[in-house]
């Protein structure tokens, strides 16, 4: 299974980016899929989920409200619309997929991991 995620930009605080990320491999629909990211000199962190059909979600405290994951099985491509984007949102993000929807918020529950692209919240 390899993932490949883009999107990735400089955007100004109070903006908006979308971030994707294309499955291949496998069938799509098999995984969850979840998204992280990793800040400079910091772990790296859980930022949402979704279920296999879409039917089911879960976010970080410090991105509720502001961003949404969704998914396209048609497309084999999950998507995080982040809005609101703050200074404190800088980060690599990465996508990852999993066979389990449960415990999603930790890495292990992950088998296969995109090579990440960088979001730069700055003015």
């Amino acid at each position: 299974v390899q993932l490949q995620a883009s999107g990735g930009g400089l955007v100004q605080p109070g903006g908006s980016l979308r971030l994707s990320c294309v499955v291949s491999g496998r069938p799509f629909s098999d995984y969850a899929m979840g998204w992280f990211r990793q800040a400079p000199g910091k772990e790296r962190e859980f930022v949402a989920a979704v279920s296999w059909r879409g039917g089911a979600t879960c976010y970080g405290d410090s991105v509720k409200g502001r961003f949404t994951v969704s998914r396209d099985n048609d497309k084999n491509m999950v998507s995080l619309q982040m809005n609101g984007l703050e200074p404190e949102d800088t980060a690599v993000y990465y996508c990852a997929a999993g066979r389990a929807y449960n415990n999603v918020r930790a890495q292990y529950k992950y088998d296969y991991w995109g090579q990440g692209t960088l979001v730069t919240v700055s003015s």
